[in-house]
């Protein structure tokens, strides 16, 4: 395999020779492809969502671990997308520094990759029968345009996320929608404080795809992938990293002061310290490999948000 390089060194994400792919378990190869850190975006608005629920009297099991699943399937459906059309399209190349993609490292089969998110898509389809039963039709339109831009990201002609409109899909899809969806199948009523709420998760989903965009702007604008950070330039992704992050750690403050009774959701806005790091890397440094660091530490404050946020709420 060809090595992928930031100036002169090896990317850490990438074996380090051919003997090393070519003993690589299937079972490892699957797990690089589900993308496992990233599953951290479809989890922590359900989590919240259901604390939510909880907290209002409504928890209902069946349901939440439903959306759990559900929500997994999508995000690793769209996961599996991206790797296939991403190679079809020519977006994953030697150039690229970052987590493998095991189709352009020619570990799995472009259609074994085409079946695999098709499956993803269709037995989250099945599930969602569930909490279409729980929810009715908007249930349907939800689920279904989940699966169609989860598609869409990086299919078709016009991919969506070659567009730059992969920030407010996102925004919307891993927030408001993801943790409103999941307190509605459980309480069958529409609670306008888990929009609200539910921003919190997406922005923060939508910094971990700024640092992934500020760092992939070279080989992106080659491919004509158009990401807000191309379009308009590297200090735009940084700031609207450190915004993100920001407005995530202020929408706890404003809950609590319309609701009292849940002061313990400060707690994440405590957690949001957790950011320091990751942003003093993302304002000041170029480096490929200190921006994954950056990512990987991102990732781990989203589960430490949902979690301090639930907690908090329920408390």
């Amino acid at each position: 395999m060809r090595f992928l390089k930031s100036g002169n060194r090896t990317s850490a994400a990438f074996p380090a020779d051919r003997s090393t792919i070519g003993h690589m378990s299937p079972f490892r190869v699957w797990f690089l492809a589900i993308r496992p850190k990233t599953l951290t975006a479809a989890v922590a608005p359900i989590v919240m969502g259901t604390s939510m629920a909880y907290a209002d009297g409504f928890f209902h099991g069946p349901s939440a671990t439903v959306a759990l699943l559900g929500g997994l399937l999508i995000q690793i459906g769209t996961n599996f997308a991206n790797d296939y059309f991403d190679f079809v399209k020519g977006a994953d190349t030697q150039d690229r520094v970052g987590p493998m993609r095991v189709t352009q490292a020619r570990l799995m089969k472009p259609e074994t990759m085409r079946w695999a998110y098709r499956t993803s898509f269709g037995v989250a389809i099945v599930l969602g029968g569930y909490l279409v039963y729980r929810g009715g039709w908007p249930i349907v339109v939800i689920g279904l345009s989940s699966v169609l831009f989860g598609v869409l990201y990086t299919g078709g002609t016009k991919p969506l996320g070659y567009l730059g409109l992969g920030d407010f899909l996102v925004l919307v899809y891993f927030g408001p929608v993801a943790l409103g969806t999941t307190y509605y199948v459980q309480a069958q009523e529409f609670e306008p404080v888990t929009i609200l709420a539910g921003l919190a998760p997406g922005f923060l989903s939508v910094s971990l795809l700024a640092i992934n965009n500020l760092r992939d702007i070279a080989t992106d604008a080659k491919v004509g992938k158009k990401t807000l950070a191309v379009r308009f330039g590297e200090n735009f992704a940084r700031i609207e990293y450190v915004l993100c992050i920001v407005l995530a750690s202020f929408i706890p403050v404003y809950l609590t002061i319309s609701h009292p009774s849940h002061l313990g959701a400060l707690l994440a806005t405590a957690a949001c310290v957790i950011a320091l790091a990751p942003m003093r890397i993302v304002l000041k440094e170029n480096d490929s490999h200190r921006l994954i660091h950056a990512l990987d530490v991102t990732s781990r404050l989203l589960v430490v948000y949902a979690l301090a946020f639930s907690i908090g709420w329920v408390l």
